[in-house]
């Protein structure tokens, strides 16, 4: 059976091939060839992936990405659709759908938004139940640098807390559209917000994700 990250591994590597490697994307400085050499560096080269979280691996991590943005941008592209080495974690199915299902969703938004035709995405049930319940557990996470409170809401109701204070933000919208709200990507997300202006303000420039 097909895992959400199989699917949307799939489709980032078709949008990426379709978009070029001088595309933009959402992701700052970035073209479609650095996004495609990011997540390649990630699962391929752990020693250097590090460098996404820990300071002291940032030069490792430059290192690699410079080697693989160099490389032949086909290659790349094909890299991420035939997915990590067999012996590379990444390669079990549990931890490829926990660890990758919400990245190349993400990312593959990062492509297809920045694109000037781009249209709505209309995601199944099963999956924006999926991106919902992984955002409820990463809330706290992706939020932690709220300079303002942050409830997230589903249009049935459902709601996270992900950063507690005041005065309190209020962001209703669907899941795939609230997790890329969370990670960073606001100005992209069809979501609505509901505070005082200023604090709506603040939220909608915020570094938040992870």
């Amino acid at each position: 059976m097909s895992t959400h990250a199989k699917r949307e591994r799939l489709l980032l590597a078709d949008l990426l091939e379709a978009a070029g490697p001088e595309a933009p994307t959402l992701c700052t400085g970035w073209r479609c060839r650095e996004l495609a050499a990011h997540v390649v560096v990630r699962e391929r080269r752990p020693d250097a992936a590090g460098g996404l979280l820990l300071n002291v691996l940032k030069g490792r991590l430059d290192a690699a990405m410079a080697e693989y943005t160099a490389k032949p941008y086909e290659e790349l592209v094909q890299l991420i659709r035939t997915g990590p080495p067999r012996m590379s974690l990444y390669a079990l199915k549990q931890i490829d759908e926990a660890a990758n299902a919400v990245e190349f969703y993400v990312h593959a938004e990062d492509v297809r938004r920045a694109q000037p035709d781009w249209s709505p995405r209309e995601l199944d049930p099963v999956f924006s139940d999926a991106l919902w319940s992984r955002l409820e557990r990463m809330a706290r996470l992706t939020g932690r640098r709220s300079p303002v409170g942050l409830v997230l809401r589903r249009p049935n109701g459902q709601t996270a807390v992900a950063h507690k204070g005041a005065p309190v933000v209020t962001v209703t919208g669907e899941p795939g559209e609230l997790t890329l709200f969370c990670f960073g990507r606001q100005a992209a997300a069809a979501v609505t917000l509901e505070g005082e202006k200023e604090a709506v303000a603040r939220l909608t420039t915020a570094e938040l994700g992870l």
